[in-house]
């Protein structure tokens, strides 16, 4: 729906309708820059599916949406993949305050594939097309088939929260799955990089600091110009152009233009902005350090012997502890506890190591409270024995 008064009939008839609601956005995601929704797919029992167009809805009333969350800001919203939709939806003014999540409730339940098609397939025996979720939703008008299957990618999820919650608690992980949903809507996003740039692919394939300058250069002109024009900036120059640029140190516009690989949508039409980052970066004395100034994080675990062997034996001796409860809980060992918690725990322990200080240090790196159950007692005791092999007369000792 586009129009405005189209879009306040669909807010009345949803509000008419009862029990959970769907909810499902399309990002074009590859194609422009922004992650803003370029659909909103909505369905709700006793109403019906309803497709609204929140670019055109909000051109007309920019506060449109507000009327929705009023209708159903307090009403369970199913998603699949919570996390990839709520962001674009609380651009638009659009904020559950609980959720049932189908995505993550299929890796609790221990499904083995957990896309909405095989989740649909297994859980309602319905075979569901995916065949255009990498469309460009930004297309207008979005053709008839791209719009059946926006509608089928919500019309099914209320019929599948139903299944998949009563799979849940047969197995005894509604709680765990009702911490799970609740942990979506509070996570705090990951801060930005510092260096973004060092993240272009190929750029391990520079040699010297001069050619990362150039690089550098080049992505922030093609990452501005993406930015203003909202297209993914993949779409104006590749990451292999810029790696070639940067490489070849063209000393004219000329040299850069007759780089062979330096190719893309905007290689030649924006010349003269890729020239201009190119003299910039050859011509800057802030030259980014060979190996990088580095996001903060812990040594990957393989250096760790060397680093810190007291921390490599407790994350070695916790490690199966913690995958062994998993397989006996029928979960990815990734919901059971992140990796990343459980290194930074054993890097850095609590001192005295005990079930309660690593329940206190699992709560503190955001564990929620069925992980905490689930693992401190076992972290902590793989800890203590790992310690005692470094005390004298213990396994390590000489």
């Amino acid at each position: 729906m586009e129009d405005l008064a189209a879009y306040r009939q669909a807010v009345a008839h949803i509000a008419a309708g009862h029990g959970p609601v769907a909810v499902d956005a399309e990002r074009a995601s590859g194609y422009r820059y922004s992650q803003r929704a370029y659909l909103i797919q909505v369905y709700r029992r006793g109403a019906g599916v309803f497709l609204l167009d929140p670019i055109a809805i909000r051109a007309e009333d920019a506060d449109a949406f507000a009327a929705l969350q009023a209708v159903i800001g307090d009403e369970e919203w199913v998603f699949h993949a919570a996390s990839q939709d709520l962001p674009c939806l609380r651009e638009v003014g659009l904020v559950p305050r609980r959720i049932f999540d189908t995505e993550l409730g299929a890796r609790l339940a221990g499904l083995s594939r957990v896309g909405l098609g095989a989740v649909v397939e297994e859980l309602l025996g319905i075979h569901l097309a995916k065949e255009h979720s990498a469309a460009d939703w930004s297309t207008r008008p979005l053709p008839q088939a791209w719009l059946v299957y926006a509608a089928l990618d919500v019309e099914l999820l209320v019929d599948l929260r139903d299944e998949m919650a009563e799979r849940l608690e047969r197995s005894g992980k509604a709680h765990i799955a009702e911490q799970e949903f609740a942990a979506v809507l509070t996570r705090v996003p990951k801060p930005p990089r510092a260096e973004p740039w060092r993240r272009l692919s190929g750029l391990h394939t520079l040699r010297g600091q001069r050619s990362l300058a150039i690089a550098r250069a080049l992505w922030q002109a093609r990452d501005a110009y993406a930015q203003a024009a909202d297209v993914a900036p993949g779409r104006t120059i590749p990451d292999s152009a810029i790696i070639a640029a940067a490489a070849a140190n063209p000393s004219s516009k000329r040299e850069l233009g007759a780089v062979k690989t330096f190719s893309g949508r905007a290689s030649r039409s924006e010349l003269d902005r890729w020239w201009a980052a190119v003299e910039e970066g050859r011509a800057t004395t802030d030259l980014p350090s060979v190996r990088g100034t580095g996001e903060p994080s812990l040594p990957p675990p393989r250096a760790w012997s060397d680093r810190n062997p007291a921390a490599d034996r407790r994350y070695k001796a916790a490690r199966p502890a913690v995958v062994a409860r998993a397989e006996e809980l029928a979960l990815p060992v990734e919901n059971l506890l992140t990796p990343d918690t459980l290194r930074t725990l054993a890097w850095e322990p609590p001192s005295p190591v005990t079930p309660e200080t690593v329940a206190d240090a699992l709560a503190a790196l955001d564990a929620r409270p069925w992980q905490i159950e689930e693992t401190a007692d076992r972290i902590a005791a793989a800890f203590v024995a790992a310690g005692q092999a470094d005390e004298p007369g213990g396994e390590s000792a000489s």
